[in-house]
């Protein structure tokens, strides 16, 4: 079940996000550089921010949390991002994440075209997004947290 994330939801969000971020990183940015950004990113604040300003959705996998993905809205350009998608190691690959990202485009009906950022290496979930029909505009390096890295930019055409 995809559903909007609620207050209850934060600690749920906070330790998927945990899980997720150091299996999926764990060899391309240090684990303290992760918890630095985890602390700030999935704060109470700053989740509660989200709720309010974004497109924020729990995936439930027998009524268990078990994934989340945040969108912006679309802006006046007809633009939004995917700002994070992170389903659980042992829930991943059985459809969650596809259907939170269908979920959130569902409430984009407007929308021209919807970015995601993906650290280069990411290569699971770059196979995702190419998958689903987002393409590869550029790649460029950037510092995350101090930290050099390597980002590759999409997008997917809405209304296509």
């Amino acid at each position: 079940m995809i559903r909007a994330i609620t207050f209850k939801d934060i600690a749920a969000v906070q330790q998927i996000a945990k899980i997720s971020w150091n299996d999926t990183y764990k060899d391309i940015i240090p684990d303290d550089i992760q918890q630095l950004f985890l602390d700030k990113a999935y704060s109470n604040t700053m989740l509660a921010k989200r709720m309010e300003k974004t497109i924020f959705l729990l995936a439930e996998y027998e009524n268990e949390p078990v994934g989340f993905a945040n969108f912006t809205y679309v802006d006046e350009d007809g633009d939004a991002e995917l700002t994070a998608i992170y389903v659980l190691p042992d829930f991943q690959k059985i459809g969650l994440g596809k259907k939170l990202l269908v979920a959130g485009l569902n409430e984009m009906p407007k929308g021209r075209q919807l970015f995601v950022y993906v650290e280069s290496e990411n290569n699971g979930a770059r196979i995702f997004y190419e998958r689903f029909g987002f393409e590869c505009l550029e790649e460029f390096d950037e510092y995350f947290e101090g930290h050099p890295l390597s980002t590759a930019k999409y997008v997917y055409l809405l209304n296509n």
